[in-house]
């Protein structure tokens, strides 16, 4: 094994700013606690821009994070749209779903975080939860219109789940309007809210496909807890392209 850091892959934003005397000039960025996460639990963190032919990228990545963000486009998921479903951004999903396809057809190791979670739900032939109120009845999942709010998760025993973070019940932190509704193919629910909100998903048993692949619809990245960074950090190291490669 190479001593040298994995490469982690993390999909970025492209929008407009502002930051000095320049005024919405259009970015790529990304929350800093994602780098910093990756960072902390061993690998070297890489912006994954959404701009075509980007998942050509993957073959000199060790892993990838597909990272929490806006609304998915629900025509690609045979949905006619919800007047509280955001625009899309063409340019995101097209980058994103070729990302996570690839990254599946590779066996790359794989955390899928919040809207994450749901590229890779839609990309595996399932449907989403438009708007969480209409279905809970609050907005116990998106409490804070700026920030994370905070709920308790179940997890399944014995799920790989379960063996990543060390518990089967923890408090996670939260910022989603939307959610898995119909599971995609392969995938199987590990984790729900009490209000039966499924919360991770991960292949069903005798999938081997990737030596890592979790979905969670919370933000690890916003809390304490590395434990799934570390997980995908392991992974890319005992799969890491060689140097020379």
């Amino acid at each position: 094994m190479s001593s040298i850091s994995p490469l982690i892959g993390i999909s970025c934003y492209s929008l407009p700013a502002s930051w000095g005397a320049w005024q919405r000039i259009e970015v790529n960025l990304l929350p800093r606690r994602y780098v910093d996460a990756v960072a902390a639990a061993g690998g070297l963190p890489v912006l994954l821009p959404p701009v075509p032919g980007i998942g050509d990228v993957l073959g000199r990545l060790d892993g990838l994070i597909l990272s929490g963000g806006g609304d998915i486009d629900p025509a690609r998921y045979g949905a006619a749209r919800d007047p509280a479903t955001d625009p899309a951004n063409a340019a995101r999903d097209e980058a994103e779903f070729a990302l996570c396809a690839q990254a599946l057809a590779g066996g790359l190791p794989l955390l899928a975080i919040c809207r994450g979670m749901q590229v890779l739900n839609v990309v595996l032939g399932g449907t989403l939860h438009q708007h969480l109120p209409d279905v809970v009845g609050s907005d116990a999942h998106s409490p804070v219109v700026s920030g994370y709010g905070s709920h308790d998760v179940s997890v399944t025993p014995g799920s790989r789940l379960a063996a990543v973070l060390g518990q089967t019940g923890l408090a996670v932190p939260t910022h989603h309007h939307q959610a898995v509704d119909k599971l995609g193919a392969g995938l199987i629910a590990t984790a729900w809210t009490d209000d039966g909100v499924i919360e991770a998903a991960e292949p069903e048993a005798g999938n081997e496909a990737s030596s890592f692949l979790l979905a969670v619809q919370w933000h690890p990245e916003a809390g304490d807890d590395l434990s799934l960074f570390s997980g995908l950090v392991a992974a890319a190291s005992r799969r890491r392209v060689p140097a020379n490669a």
